[in-house]
């Protein structure tokens, strides 16, 4: 209805301007008339001098009158008669006159200029909007808008695809399919009707598609979710019907629908009713074309989506969506395989260790990794090498993670010790608490928009699982900075905003999620969370806990927080000096890398009596 009430207001508009066009005209006319005379009275008022001006064309002669009357024309024309003829019939008395023929050319183009001038304007309107996004959906009426790729036009392969073995094996089966469906459907198996790649921005899904298509050798059909969606009601329908109609035509094929979600999302739950009758309308298709086809034509439709939690459940049910597929983020061996691909393509020094960079990037999508390969040989050839080295890799790590360096920031002597204490005090608790991950780097460099400085980890291994005592260490080692400045200089400062966030974050989702707290029990109190693949958000409360509950949970995350920030207070008041130490040496160096945090480790592990957080 929305987009029914869009297209009557612009047909209204477009009909105004058209009644525009039409008076402007009739008024252009009636300013401009010219009065069509007989030679004889044109002949009258020229000796009554009543012409200011008189222009000659040819045979047709027209005057400009000197005193116009009030209702009459400014302007007359005649027909010029032979003069022998003229002077006979004036003679007699005779009024005369030789009638003026207007041809239709110029009936016709008084009425085709204005209209042209008309459908120039409207078609620069039309394009303006086009390119902000605007009135561009009033012209896109045609048919589905899928790009066809053959075989010669992909040249991407499973052999540029690595880091999700499963993955890649459930799709390889895809391509066995469609390679020989005899053999394949000797047992009665046919091939999956749908599809679903399933993972975080940036895993590599439409990567994949394109390897699956590659693979085959088979046509392939591809189209974003938001291009069957379209101003009119019944276009995404339309572009649905086409593009299954193409593909049975071409089959065996693929189809591959990208983010899914713009056109999947799950009925029935606009604001207003009927607000998105056009999407559900292209929905109903998609589920018709997906019971209507038959799967030993060869057709597969491929669909990708980052938010698998908002689509409608009969589009996921079995007999449409039949398989889904999971790209998760990849793990340590599966970052160094996807290295692997991506250091091929530049030159490298023989210090470059995919698994040593893999090490460094837990969390990291492919897209990410590929970047990070980029970055760094941005960096090597800024700096005029002949190739890429490690120490390249750890610079594009940090610059992604804390953003460029911003040396011209200028900190006065004050703000540089309270930040050189900061970042030592989480290098030396992560030191001295067993199970933390080993400290990389520090640096008093600021970098991006508000990091003043940074302390990088590197975890050893991929965790999935993470204990009481380790989220209790982690909380130490978030608090460290400021316990450090609360140590040193008897007042902590801005600087831990983020880590006391971070620290109240964790506190709170052992309390409402992981059920670590003895007084509240092995109870969830946290809001359904979806399914959605990305970080994880902070955790809310659910809205039906009373108020007593409520206090409690508040109660238990602020007891956390403090035990955390004590434990890291005793570590870093057993070890005042060691702390002195390491923050004047940071202040004299800026950065301190492996050799330097060596020393301060083995020194930091010395046993002084201090246990780890309870």
């Amino acid at each position: 209805m929305q987009a029914q009430r869009s297209f009557s207001s612009w047909y209204a508009a477009f009909a105004l301007a058209l009644v525009a066009v039409v008076l402007l005209h009739q008024s252009w006319l009636a300013r401009s008339q010219v009065e069509t005379i007989a030679y004889s009275e044109f002949r009258t008022l020229l000796e009554q001098s009543k012409f200011s001006e008189v222009e000659i064309r040819g045979d047709f002669l027209k005057g400009t009158l000197k005193e116009p009357d009030a209702d009459g024309p400014r302007f007359v024309q005649t027909a010029r008669v032979e003069p022998e003829l003229a002077r006979e019939l004036g003679e007699r008395g005779v009024a005369f006159r030789r009638e003026v023929e207007r041809t239709w050319v110029w009936t016709a183009l008084s009425w085709l200029l204005p209209l042209g001038f008309l459908l120039v304007f409207w078609h620069l309107v039309l394009a303006r909007g086009a390119g902000q996004g605007g009135l561009g959906g009033l012209r896109p009426l045609g048919p589905s808008k899928a790009k066809i790729y053959v075989e010669k036009g992909i040249k991407v392969s499973f052999d540029d695809v690595a880091g999700v073995d499963e993955a890649k094996q459930e799709l390889k089966e895809v391509v066995a399919f469609l390679a020989d469906p005899k053999h394949y459907g000797r047992l009665g198996a046919h091939l999956p009707k749908g599809i679903l790649l399933v993972g975080p921005p940036g895993t590599g899904k439409t990567l994949f598609a394109r390897a699956v298509a590659g693979e085959a050798g088979v046509p392939f059909f591809s189209i974003n979710g938001s291009e069957f969606v379209e101003l009119f009601v019944g276009v995404g329908a339309a572009r649905v019907r086409d593009l299954f109609e193409q593909a049975r035509a071409a089959a065996p094929c693929i189809i591959f629908i990208d983010e899914l979600d713009a056109v999947g999302r799950a009925r029935g739950v606009a604001p207003i009713a009927g607000a998105n009758d056009e999407k559900e309308q292209t929905l109903n298709q998609l589920l018709s074309e997906l019971d209507g086809f038959d799967p030993t034509l060869g057709v597969v439709l491929l669909a990708a989506t980052n938010r698998p939690e908002v689509l409608d459940p009969a589009l996921l049910r079995a007999g449409r969506f039949d398989r889904h597929v999971v790209l998760d983020r990849p793990d340590k061996h599966g970052r160094a395989a996807i290295l692997q691909v991506h250091l091929k393509k530049i030159a490298r020094a023989p210090d470059v260790d995919a698994a040593a960079i893999a090490a460094l990037t837990p969390g990291f999508t492919g897209a990410d990794l590929a970047n990070l390969v980029n970055e760094a040989a941005i960096l090597a050839t800024r700096r005029s090498a002949s190739a890429v080295a490690l120490d390249d890799f750890t610079r594009a790590f940090e610059r992604i993670v804390a953003g460029p360096e911003k040396r011209n920031r200028l900190l006065n002597p004050e703000e540089r010790r309270i930040i050189a204490m900061h970042e030592l005090g989480h290098a030396l608790v992560a030191m001295a608490l067993p199970g933390s991950d080993p400290v990389e780097k520090v640096s008093i460099i600021p970098r991006g928009i508000g990091s003043l400085g940074y302390t990088i980890q590197r975890p050893s291994e991929d965790r999935y699982v993470m204990t009481r005592q380790e989220l209790e260490n982690k909380m130490a080692v978030l608090l460290g900075g400021r316990a450090a400045e609360q140590l040193v200089f008897g007042s902590p400062s801005t600087g831990a905003a983020d880590d006391l966030q971070k620290a109240t974050e964790i506190a709170r989702s052992m309390a409402v999620r992981y059920g670590m707290d003895e007084e509240l029990g092995q109870a969830v109190f946290a809001a359904e969370q979806g399914r959605f693949l990305g970080p994880v958000a902070i955790e809310s409360q659910r809205p039906d806990i009373s108020e007593a509950t409520s206090a409690r949970i508040d109660g238990s995350v602020r007891q956390r927080v403090d035990a955390a920030f004590q434990t890291a207070t005793r570590i870093l008041g057993a070890r005042r000096a060691l702390l002195e130490e390491g923050a004047a040496l940071l202040l004299e160096r800026e950065t301190l890398g492996a050799a330097e945090l060596a020393e301060l480790a083995a020194k930091a592990r010395a046993p002084t009596g201090v246990a780890g957080a309870s």
